[in-house]
């Protein structure tokens, strides 16, 4: 059977599955899978608050064990040797949920592993709050970022309201814990002290009762009152639908702590709301459940609308009708939830999640855009949110000529004054290769702007700029060169710039010195921390569509590289392995990756419509 044939096939099979797994309100529901951290939470949260759910605890207890290495350790991804810091969060889950006593197999394994790495001392400083809140571990006398920022107003560079919109979630809540140095310790809680290396963490009931005096002295400053008081208002405000905060498992199992800690208990409304909410999180897998950190319901349903339509499928199809009309009900209308970023004067835009309405970010709000265009044709009411969506796009870029995820003309440098693990990567939003080049993709093939436009002469510019020598693009949100470069290069060339442009040759040329030996691509989630390209072990689905991708936009007729991709492409993801469940999605740099179950649907279907669109093949 002849190559084309063979897409053809391919392209109906995906669409086939697809359709059946397109829910009845029009979206698709999979797996946000991350490492091990929210299930581990969950199980300390719901054994620590006397309300252990029989059937979910083991659930999550199955899920854990069956993701542990034969080392003893949790892993963030395939070829990590073992993450220190996930797995005290998976031993200290299992243990403190009664799901495994630490005399069990695979804790004694996973202790022999914590205690080779340096023990509890190493591990990451939100691992050690998470411990501290649970009381084991001590709180520091002094916490780097200090409570009165929150009186700041946003004029000020180092104000809390002048943060990425992720990080004023999460510390909200934590700004008043570590201010009030809380913990939560059930009476008959194991204790951890066999997994510190060094005496002094060994001595925590005497530390911890001294800082617990000293912050009921703290507590009584009335400035420190007011700010803490600010940090309330702001959770509860930013509390959504179901429940939990702004729709982040990490930021409302913080959220809960922080409301405990101002007096709330247990059983409060809004704590139960909570903990339902976050029980809603949990996705089954098998006679598993993990609990998504944040589901990725609009980002996979406005990816699969817009890819099924690539695919053929008109906008008079129930499967697009019906996405497009769940997508249309989630933009945002009006300001309410954009009060951390004083440059955002519109409304229109999408979030991640269901309950993400009130903070739109950009990437979901291109990639729903791509979905309405064709209605937004014909049809006015599509018309207005599209064009409304557009503006609150365009008015996102940056000075820089870039765009950035969450925030405009995000500052910094001040946050470099902050020394905490990773603050860095969250507190600031720069402009992004990936977010520029979508962006740049969408308003080239879909609102027709080309290299004339002064917007997108500033993009374009911005992208050359930050090219690396090698003629690559670091990805923020995707792993992580190949995903950048395939962002920047499909932008550039959707905006009209030639495929012989000296930088999208240094791009493609990239592209195929890093081809595997087997014809694909595969990229390690090694790259985002290391900051330059580490290959991964083997050819994974989505790098290798995502690669095609890039190629299939610079090449006028399909080279040998390209058809033997492809060909690779359709074979691997005919079942499912290692190939198609390595992450591609990033979060935190070196503690956060995701296995997005969507994308080995996504990007395929999405490259074999390119494939056959570009290189003359009959439509469905």
């Amino acid at each position: 059977m002849e190559l084309l044939e063979k897409v053809q096939l391919e392209i109906e099979r995906y669409i086939g599955r697809l359709r059946t797994e397109q829910h009845v309100d029009g979206s698709w529901r999979y797996c946000f899978e991350a490492g091990p951290v929210t299930d581990a939470y969950m199980m300390i949260l719901l054994s620590t608050l006397n309300s252990q759910d029989k059937e979910l605890i083991p659930l999550l207890g199955r899920r854990l064990l069956n993701k542990q290495a034969a080392n003893g350790a949790w892993k963030q991804y395939d070829d990590d040797e073992g993450h220190l810091s996930s797995t005290i969060e998976a031993y200290t889950g299992l243990l403190l949920s009664g799901y495994l006593d630490r005399h069990d197999r695979h804790m004694q394994l996973a202790e022999a592993f914590i205690l080779r790495n340096g023990g509890v001392e190493k591990a990451h400083i939100s691992t050690k709050f998470m411990l501290a809140l649970n009381h084991l571990y001590p709180w520091p006398a002094f916490y780097p970022i200090p409570l009165f920022l929150l009186h700041m107003p946003k004029f000020i560079p180092f104000s809390f309201y002048r943060w990425s919109s992720y990080v004023r979630t999460h510390f909200a809540p934590v700004l008043i814990l570590c201010h009030r140095k809380f913990s939560l310790r059930k009476p008959s809680a194991s204790d951890i002290t066999h997994l510190f290396v060094t005496r002094k963490y060994r001595r925590l009931n005497r530390k911890g009762r001294w800082l617990h005096v000293f912050s009921k002295r703290r507590r009584a400053n009335p400035i420190s009152k007011a700010a803490i008081k600010k940090a309330e208002s702001y959770m509860l405000q930013n509390i959504v639908q179901d429940g939990t905060l702004s729709s982040y498992a990490s930021a409302t199992f913080f959220m809960i702590y922080a409301l405990l800690s101002l007096g709330y208990e247990h059983d409060s409304p809004v704590i139960q709301h909570a903990i339902r909410g976050l029980t809603s999180f949990g996705y089954p897998i098998n006679d598993e459940t993990h609990i998504q950190n944040s589901p990725s319901t609009v980002w996979d349903t406005a990816l699969i609308c817009h890819t099924l339509q690539e695919a053929g499928l008109t906008t008079e199809d129930p499967a697009i009708r019906n996405a497009a009309q769940y997508l249309l009900a989630l933009q945002q209308r009006d300001l309410g939830g954009r009060r951390g970023n004083a440059s955002v004067h519109l409304a229109g835009g999408w979030g991640f999640s269901e309950g993400s309405t009130a903070n739109p970010d950009v990437d979901d709000t291109q990639a729903v855009l791509r979905a309405l265009t064709r209605l937004a044709d014909h049809q006015l009411d599509y018309r207005e949110a599209w064009r409304t969506g557009v503006n609150w796009l365009l008015g996102m870029q940056n000075d820089d000529g870039g765009w950035a995820a969450f925030e405009k003309n995000s500052v910094p440098s001040i946050t470099r004054l902050f020394k905490i693990q990773n603050f860095v990567d969250t507190a600031v939003d720069p402009s992004a290769a990936d977010i520029t080049g979508r962006t740049l993709e969408f308003l080239g093939s879909h609102f027709r702007l080309t290299m004339a436009h002064p917007r997108v002469q500033d993009s374009v510019h911005w992208l050359i700029k930050n090219q690396k020598k090698d003629g690559s693009w670091y990805g923020r949100w995707g792993i992580s060169f190949i995903y950048g470069t395939w962002a920047a290069v499909t932008g550039m060339r959707a905006v009209g710039m030639s495929a012989d442009h000296l930088n999208v040759r240094q791009a493609i040329d990239w592209l195929l010195k890093i081809r595997k030996s087997d014809g694909g691509w595969g990229e390690s989630c090694k790259s985002d921390i290391r900051k330059e390209y580490v290959p991964a072990p083997y050819s994974t689905v989505v790098h290798t569509a995502w690669a095609l991708d890039a190629l299939i936009a610079v090449h006028e007729q399909p080279t040998e590289e390209i058809n033997k991709g492809l060909a690779n492409l359709m074979e691997w993801n005919r079942q499912e392995s290692k190939r198609s469940s390595y992450p591609t999605g990033a979060g935190l740099p070196g503690h956060f990756y995701i296995h997005y179950h969507s994308y080995s649907r996504i990007w395929p279907l999405l490259t074999l419509s390119h494939y056959r669109k570009k290189y003359k093949v009959c439509s469905l």
